[in-house]
């Protein structure tokens, strides 16, 4: 039987390929995927596809073997004179440089460092903020007349305007913070034409060039922060040990995933309440717990599809012999939906315990603001619930053609 292609990103744009991910993870649970040429990006060497859940959390936990500095965390692989700039990320460092070709880590000082930007009194303010723009944003799309795009109308703002303030970005430069997501995000879909270098190839978004003018606005921001402080990150991190280089890309890494993650994960969310009217009720009855739904439309609908790790040395996982070298892809998007270790995984069960999802990683490099985006998500349901009656699809939604983002463009809904 032949191995189910996971590598295409058109694939994704038509929903989770659960018949693909069943059979790989039933009979291929480490899977040799052919990396082709596909919407204009070159060929690249291949890579094994994880699948099952106890395999991915074991390659996201191993940094050991499993490296994210050695090749970077994104399937394709970097320009190779790009990479030392690229290892600059902390998404992209490994905790500790225990094997030959990793230099030392900062991975566990930069961590601590922007960990202490998230104080309890910034956080509440931010909750209260955030939910005064989910009730103007819901109120809002509940005036459309019955139906309206929920992408469009609340959860692309809401996203992007919740971040601007975390960070404490002007408002007149908050469109900047779309623009250079959308760069990085959505690079793969056609919809979104890629710069082309002049060889006519499209240029790698993470590259040194096409950061520039964020990493410059970055440092104007910081620079700004420190004559004029606020109740925001960027002005806890102007104020730290950070070095230029490194606050530059916090900056990058604050702003693409700070953003994208809530961006995905909340018109996800409400596509799987729309889709199951049952469930929907049960949460608009109190019958559930909000805090336990959310974790449920994580599972469902997980932001992120995907992440690459590099083998360090020779290892063999679920019995499959790996190379040092080997890019190997933890699918996210499959370990959610494992049976071994979800009842009746395709089965939205808001009141789901326990729920072991992988949606924002594990291990060290576990997301840093997973609860900044359940707080985010948690109170735009709670909102919704207050302000708009029941709602239902009224049109298939439009999602982004991407094997690392599960992100959706459009999400018509209406309520009932």
């Amino acid at each position: 039987m032949s191995v189910p292609d996971v590598f295409d990103p058109r694939i994704y744009a038509a929903g989770l390929p659960h018949d693909a991910f069943r059979l790989l993870r039933d009979r291929h649970p480490v899977a040799w995927q052919e990396e082709y040429e596909v919407l204009g990006w070159p060929p690249g060497p291949g890579f094994w596809a994880v699948t099952r859940h106890a395999d991915v959390v074991r390659v996201l936990k191993d940094t050991t073997v499993f490296s994210s500095h050695l090749g970077a965390t994104q399937i394709r692989d970097p320009d190779p004179a790009d990479l030392p700039f690229i290892r600059r990320v902390m998404l992209n460092q490994d905790p500790s440089p225990r094997l030959a070709g990793r230099t030392p880590s900062d991975h566990g000082r930069l961590r601590r460092l922007v960990s202490r930007a998230f104080v309890p009194g910034r956080i509440d303010r931010f909750t209260a903020a955030a939910r005064s723009r989910a009730r103007q944003l819901l109120t809002r799309a509940g005036e459309s007349g019955g139906g309206f795009d929920l992408v469009h109308t609340v959860t692309d703002d809401y996203a992007l305007l919740n971040l601007a303030d975390l960070l404490g970005v002007p408002e007149s430069d908050r469109g900047l913070l779309l623009t250079w997501t959308e760069r990085v995000i959505a690079y793969q879909d056609p919809e979104e034409p890629p710069v082309l270098g002049p060889d006519g190839r499209p240029v790698n978004p993470r590259s040194p060039a096409m950061l520039q003018e964020m990493f410059e606005y970055a440092q104007q921001l910081a620079a700004y922060k420190r004559r004029h402080p606020g109740d925001d990150v960027m002005t806890a991190l102007a104020g730290s040990a950070l070095l230029d280089a490194e606050l530059e890309m916090f900056f990058f890494l604050l702003t693409v995933a700070g953003n994208d993650t809530v961006r995905s994960a909340a018109p996800g969310g409400f596509l799987a309440l729309a889709e199951h009217p049952e469930e929907q009720r049960r949460l608009r009855a109190g019958e559930v717990d909000l805090d336990r739904a959310v974790d449920e439309l994580l599972r469902w609908h997980p932001p992120v599809l995907s992440f690459r790790r590099t083998a360090a040395q020779d290892v063999t996982l679920a019995g499959q012999p790996i190379r040092a070298g080997d890019k190997v892809v933890v699918l996210h998007a499959s370990a959610n939906y494992d049976e071994g270790v979800f009842q009746e995984p395709l089965r939205l069960d808001l009141s789901r315990t326990p729920n072991p999802h992988v949606s924002f990683g594990d291990g060290p490099h576990v997301c840093l603001g997973a609860h900044f985006a359940r707080l985010q998500l948690r109170v735009l349901h709670e909102e919704a619930l207050r302000l708009l009656p029941p709602y239902v699809p009224a049109g298939p939604p439009r999602r982004l053609v991407s094997n690392f983002i599960n992100g959706l463009k459009s999400l018509p809904l209406t309520v009932t």
